[in-house]
């Protein structure tokens, strides 16, 4: 787990810009010792420029990058101590694999014994002891990316850079390695900062994730806070499956919040200081498809602390282990709701058009603040460095 003393790395107030276009706009962020951080957003959205200004590959044209209490934002890429592992992990194919993870060492100029004591130490972490004498271009795509990792490893970095690793991996070999990195990252204590587009493997891994919006960080939390409390649509819509619809809200009174979904659906529920929310206003909401119970009966009112409304069933659709249902609670020209359940009462076909009811909890009912409007906004919330 990450320590609680103060950052090992701090990005200060960092932008950065190509041809003209802004593609990071002041990122401010502390990255604790021993944290799993990982950088999650869709292409383009500054993720991967800031990995690059960390390991130096890239200048800021604003702000200071602090390692360990030290600005190192002049500094080279060798001369910082982070250790970057790239998608496409850049092996030598003429170097066995002891010479390539023992690269960096010799360009140091480190002792051979030293070196020999390292290589296999570091091949070991990686599962991979016994292989040092093969060529890289013997071993499979899981096999390549543990030498990449055991060379970035065997410098003993304070911060370990991994730019979309697993990226060049298939499916089953990818959620393996996701387990195997974390409990690595666990083991040795290092600093990892992560840059994915994988909404799962950021969950799987991270202690903390940083949302990138458009060369802003929209969120930062835990993978549970993320989940569970999303601040705005884009975060809710990209963090998982959420259902986001409109609504209007028709009364705020000490802390209890009553609106009306779609100009439809009135509910009450409890909001602690609930954005933008003032009788009147029309706001975001979000729902998750697992919170929403689908009913084939009515079964007279909802339980209190729920709302339980009609719709028409558009969809089902068996995935074995689970069904996504597809409704429309709000006529034929309202929002199609996605509902997930594990029930086998829904594996049962039934026809498009057959009368539901679909039941959310109020607590399960994220009011999300107004949507942001780049770059003209406020920077968000995600900007201490402490």
């Amino acid at each position: 787990m990450p320590s609680s003393d103060g950052p090992l790395l701090c990005l200060e107030g960092v932008s950065k810009s190509f041809g003209g276009v802004t593609v990071l706009s002041q990122i401010s962020l502390g990255i604790r010792r021993g944290e799993f951080m990982t950088f999650l957003g869709p292409s383009g959205c500054g993720k991967t420029t800031t990995l690059r200004i960390i390991a130096g590959f890239e200048a800021p044209e604003t702000g200071r990058v602090v390692l360990a209490g030290g600005d190192i934002t002049a500094l080279a890429p060798y001369r910082r101590d982070v250790h970057t592992v790239f998608q496409h992990y850049a092996l030598f194919p003429h170097y066995t694999v002891f010479e390539n993870v023992a690269f960096g060492l010799r360009i140091r100029k480190t002792p051979e014994a030293e070196v020999d004591k390292r290589v296999r130490e570091a091949l070991a972490l990686v599962k991979l002891g016994g292989f040092e004498g093969r060529r890289t271009t013997q071993l499979s795509g899981g096999q390549m990316q543990r030498i990449a990792l055991a060379r970035a490893l065997v410098g003993r970095p304070s911060l370990l850079l991994l730019d979309e690793p697993l990226g060049a991996l298939d499916l089953k070999l990818r959620k393996e390695m996701q387990l195997e990195l974390k409990a690595l990252q666990r083991r040795l204590g290092i600093t990892f900062v992560y840059v994915t587009h994988d909404q799962e493997e950021a969950m799987t891994m991270s202690d903390r994730i940083a949302v990138f919006n458009h060369g802003r960080i929209e969120q930062l939390g835990t993978p549970a806070e993320i989940y569970e409390r999303p601040k705005t649509s884009f975060v809710a819509d990209f963090i998982g499956a959420a259902n986001i619809l409109t609504a209007r809200i028709l009364e705020v009174r000490g802390g209890r919040v009553r609106l009306k979904l779609e100009d439809s659906v009135e509910l009450e529920f409890l909001s602690e200081d609930p954005p933008g929310a003032e009788a009147g206003a029309r706001v975001k909401v979000a729902i998750r498809p697992e919170r929403i119970a689908v009913h084939y009966h009515g079964h007279g009112p909802a339980p209190e602390g729920s709302v339980r409304f009609p719709g028409a069933l558009a969809e089902n659709v068996y995935l074995g282990n689970a069904s996504q249902i597809f409704l429309k609670p709000f006529g034929d020209g309202g929002k199609t709701l996605l509902a997930v359940s594990m029930d086998a009462q829904h594996r049962a076909g039934r026809e498009p058009g057959s009368q539901v009811w679909a039941e959310v909890r109020a607590q399960d009912i994220l009011l999300l603040e107004p949507a942001v409007e780049w770059p003209s906004a406020a920077t968000p919330a995600a900007t201490s460095c402490a």
